[in-house]
């Protein structure tokens, strides 16, 4: 499904990727773990269509994505990716629910259907008190699963999450994990998870290694 190969990228002087490569298959969790700078993030931005390689390739279901224009690599993120950072990255101004439609009235769902939906996934995921709550209003572990049920609420072929557990304390940690996996794993998506924390990291199927700019471990789904 995604296939990564023999990517570089440059920022200014300081080489991030130096011929890294990954795949990723449908269903597949995998962990890119590695020491701090060793170029994980840049590894996940790049795949994931946010930032594009100096050089190298990055396919998703058989097309170039690294080749497209930014406007078309929006448009893919927005469509059939789904994304998890550290801080959740939620919207302050706008509420739980309505972070969570977000993605759905991007993509032309109304916002009435948009929002009954997310009430749905603050159900599933046992927090529908928190619906009409700002960001600043939630604790760290809602705040998480909201950004899970944020990436997760239109049914994206991949996950990409970005340390998604790295602000909070470890039982916090493993509920956001077990949600993101169990619930991605339900609909066959591929989650590619950076990770410096082996808790994290053994939640997936496969570990990849970064280190200096290269994967050092064997890429093969």
């Amino acid at each position: 499904m995604l296939h990564v190969t023999g990517i570089r990228k440059r920022f200014g002087q300081t080489i991030a990727l130096d011929g890294a490569s990954l795949d990723v298959s449908p269903g597949e969790v995998v962990a890119v773990v590695g020491p701090s700078g060793s170029g994980k993030s840049t590894l996940l931005h790049c795949a994931a269509g946010i930032l594009r390689p100096d050089g190298g390739e990055v396919a998703f279901d058989g097309r170039r994505i690294d080749a497209l224009g930014e406007g078309d690599r929006s448009r893919l993120r927005r469509t059939s990716f789904g994304f998890v950072f550290q801080f959740g990255q939620l919207v302050p101004e706008l509420t739980a629910a309505e972070n969570i439609a977000l993605p759905m009235m991007l993509g032309g769902a109304r916002r009435r259907a948009a929002l009954a939906e997310a009430r749905r996934w603050l159900a599933l995921l046992d927090r529908r008190e928190v619906a009409g709550k700002r960001p600043g209003d939630l604790s760290g572990g809602e705040g998480q699963r909201v950004a899970v049920a944020r990436a997760l609420v239109h049914r994206p072929r991949l996950v990409f999450a970005d340390e998604p557990t790295g602000s909070l304390d470890s039982l916090s940690g493993e509920h956001v994990m077990d949600i993101l996996v169990r619930l991605a794993g339900d609909d066959g998506a591929g989650v590619v998870i950076v990770t410096h924390d082996p808790r994290v990291a053994a939640y997936a199927q496969r570990d990849v290694t970064v280190r200096d700019g290269r994967v050092v471990t064997p890429v093969a789904a």
